[in-house]
């Protein structure tokens, strides 16, 4: 029972104590002030009944547990953590059982890390990594990744398989990931001081080496479709995607730390297809495949739209973006309010040619099995040709102590509804 159900429960002792003498002489107890009682029955309200040794009532002491001290709260028990843990399920009987200087609840109940944890803070490994790094593990720790759990890493096409390593392909491929201080004056990284950028084209900024223009740069590779791919966009009913060009990926194997149940990552999706290819052939498409596929999934993308929308110009997210006329701003036979404006795209290269589109930050959870390993591949490509590119943002990897649901939701939002 916990300690509110029991004060609750022994609230009964206060009236005894105010109840009429029972030795039948006719007095009556006195009448004490709120938070007094007269336990002793010598006519004298000289016990504080909002202490811990008699909470609620005469008799009753709170009980308390690890790492927590009792206190009393207005005639019902509590308790008070000792620094550095919480009281994090919420259960008292237990006391304060979770430690917060540890990766799944570092400083506070709910905050947890993809790394490590000091002084209650996550700690970050993201500071000197270069824009060209060639080292997968380098994007892992921009992503937050800094722990041991991180298995492997290294770059594939969309399907997972080898990236070409010869020729032009090959540097153009190089291209197609950076590791970014900003994307842009308005866009920072969610945490540490680097994110992981994946296009179809150059993941660099106007004014980086090697930087090309979303508009044109076609690169000329092409791979299979990743699993369950190509599918249509439930936004636009009969339209079909194109085949895979120019794709862009990364593939972790990750063991799941034995107190997490979940994860989560930050993306934020720009592409230069909006407006003039909504509902199109030519759609750019970003996938998030996991391995083993979640329970009730078709198959292993976890980001997604409240109505199944794979994550490109058709996904209902696309709310940076603007127009002569509006907003609204009617692009593919479908309106757009743009409630985020145009500032995340200035200085990015999708600004160039009037302004184009991004979501902003979504946020992707799935769930997953405390000690497990798991495949986690981040893809982006063009659909049906390899111009007009896109261009993925990727941060803040952390696992959760509790096991979320499957989908993607903007940052600060409700939960996702299961696909």
């Amino acid at each position: 029972m916990s300690f509110i159900k029991t004060a609750c429960a022994l609230l009964v002792t206060l009236a005894a104590c105010n109840a009429p003498n029972p030795s039948g002489d006719g007095d009556a107890p006195p009448a004490c002030a709120p938070g007094l009682g007269d336990c002793d029955h010598d006519g004298v309200c000289e016990t504080d009944i909002f202490a811990p040794e008699s909470c609620g009532g005469c008799g009753f002491k709170c009980p308390t547990g690890p790492n927590a001290s009792a206190i009393c709260s207005h005639g019902l028990c509590a308790i008070a953590c000792a620094p550095g843990f919480g009281d994090c399920d919420a259960d008292s009987d237990n006391g304060c059982e979770s430690d917060l200087s540890t990766p799944g609840t570092c400083g506070s109940c709910g905050t947890s890390c993809g790394g490590g944890c000091e002084n209650g803070v996550c700690t970050s490994c993201d500071a000197p990594l270069a824009l060209n790094s060639m080292d997968p593990l380098d994007a892992t720790h921009a992503l937050g990744l800094c722990g041991d759990s991180v298995v492997s890493a290294k770059w594939v096409l969309a399907d997972g398989t080898a990236p070409p390593t010869t020729g032009l392909q090959a540097a153009d491929y190089a291209l197609g990931h950076g590791i970014l201080p900003d994307f842009g004056p308005n866009l920072m990284p969610r945490e540490g001081m680097r994110l992981l950028a994946l296009s179809s084209g150059a993941a660099r900024r106007p004014g980086d080496p090697g930087f090309q223009s979303p508009s044109h740069y076609e690169k000329g590779y092409h791979s299979a479709p990743p699993a369950g791919f190509p599918r249509p966009s439930p936004a636009c009913p009969g339209v079909e995607t194109g085949p895979v060009n120019d794709p862009m990926a990364l593939e972790l194997e990750l063991k799941v730390p034995d107190w997490a149940h979940g994860f989560a990552f930050d993306f934020d999706f720009y592409t230069f297809e909006w407006p003039v290819y909504v509902c199109s052939i030519y759609n750019d498409f970003f996938v998030s495949m996991l391995s083993p596929v979640p329970m009730g999934q078709v198959d292993g993308d976890i980001s997604f739209d409240a109505i199944g929308n794979a994550i490109s110009v058709n996904a209902a997210f696309v709310s940076v973006c603007g127009c002569a006329s509006g907003p609204p701003c009617i692009a593919g036979g479908r309106s757009f309010t743009c409630p985020n404006g145009v500032e995340e795209l200035v200085g990015t290269g999708f600004d160039e040619d009037g302004h184009h589109a991004a979501t902003s930050w979504l946020t992707t959870t799935a769930p997953a099995v405390p000690g497990a390993t798991i495949t986690l591949r981040l893809a982006i490509y063009d659909s049906g040709d390899g111009l007009l590119d896109s261009t993925v943002l990727v941060d803040k990897f952390r696992w959760l102590p509790k096991s979320p649901i499957v989908g993607t939701v903007p940052i600060g939002k409700p939960a996702p509804a299961t696909k």
